[in-house]
């Protein structure tokens, strides 16, 4: 109970929202790791972390909504990136991360 106190007294309601407050939290999580790595598109993160296309097209539009990662388009594919948003609460992010594991 100690370790839920802690996530909720953080200043992003936000991201802990997106993190711990949906069914999907953990997948969001998996897919937000691997864009913080490097920018990748839908079909990359969907075979990466074999998850079905449509799954990860449902958990990136989340993000986007909620402004924690954009797309922009190299070429002719839509890439990923983690928002300035997202960056300046990293310790927040990898905090909330680390609870979620220990579930």
């Amino acid at each position: 109970m100690e370790g839920h106190l802690g996530i909720w007294s953080l200043k992003n309601k936000e991201l802990v929202d997106l993190l711990i407050g949906r069914e999907g939290g953990r997948t969001t999580v998996k897919i937000l790791d691997e864009i913080l790595k490097n920018p990748k598109n839908a079909n990359q993160l969907s075979k990466m972390l074999e998850l079905n296309y449509k799954t990860i097209i449902h958990h990136t539009n989340i993000m986007q909504e909620h402004e924690f990662i954009t797309k922009n388009k190299f070429n002719k594919t839509y890439y990923f990136h983690p928002t300035d948003k997202l960056i300046k609460d990293l310790d927040e992010y990898y905090f909330i991360k680390k609870e979620l594991d220990k579930k």
